[in-house]
């Protein structure tokens, strides 16, 4: 018997939403801001919150437990209200903060997005785990891919058992995240361009608007 498209769209859904209440949301703010002259880009004040609040905010119902990848200025992550895990070796760029990721959650699975893209998909998370699973055959990691744009593997979901793959890859000196995604054989899921516009330099904080509110994104840069 052939399963009609709204049966099967149905499953499908219920199958990522079983994966999502397994995923801890990572933002990635680890890294050394130099496009923004050396300012802890995750810190930045934008549209009433901080780019990693605004990360938060969008992630606050795609995940369950939330976390920060960080390398300095700890103590003000943390006031966001979410635990903050440093890299082992700091500043080994996003595979770093993944890593400190897989070693930290305690949940399957993982989504990293980084902290100074505060349009990504609010559907990003379910999205991706439709694409995943854990059985024979199965991908354990997840990338998004823009239509135009391409592949974009910073937001990405993976399964806790890629931990000691991504730590031998970065003890070898690997720190390419695309190539890190083919290693560990990660199908891509498309989106549109929009979502994933960075605000790397002080011009892109000015020039864009804000996104529709962050959910319980607040004006310190919390989200409750």
């Amino acid at each position: 018997m052939t399963l009609t498209r709204e049966i099967a769209s149905e499953i499908t859904s219920q199958v990522a939403s079983q994966v999502t209440g397994q995923i801890t949301g990572l933002v990635l703010a680890g890294g050394r801001g130099v496009r923004m002259g050396g300012a802890d880009k995750g810190l930045l004040p934008w549209a009433g919150a901080t780019l990693a609040g605004h990360a938060l905010g969008r992630l606050r119902h795609q995940a369950g437990p939330l976390a920060i990848s960080a390398n300095r200025h700890i103590a003000h992550y943390q006031s966001l209200g979410v635990p903050v895990w440093p890299d082992e070796q700091a500043f080994e760029g996003p595979l770093g903060g993944m890593l400190a990721g897989l070693v930290h959650c305690q949940t399957l699975w993982l989504l990293c997005v980084p902290c100074d893209a505060p349009f990504f998909p609010l559907d990003l998370a379910p999205r991706l785990a439709q694409a995943v699973g854990t059985e024979p055959g199965q991908a354990r990691m997840a990338v998004a891919r823009a239509h135009s744009a391409g592949p974009q593997p910073v937001f990405c979901l993976m399964h806790r058992s890629l931990r000691d793959t991504l730590a031998q890859y970065l003890a070898t000196g690997g720190r390419r995240v695309g190539h890190w995604a083919r290693v560990a054989a990660a199908v891509w899921v498309d989106f549109e361009d929009e979502g994933f516009r960075n605000l790397n330099t002080p011009e892109d904080l000015a020039a864009h608007a804000a996104p529709h509110p962050a959910p319980h994104a607040t004006g310190d840069g919390t989200a409750h």
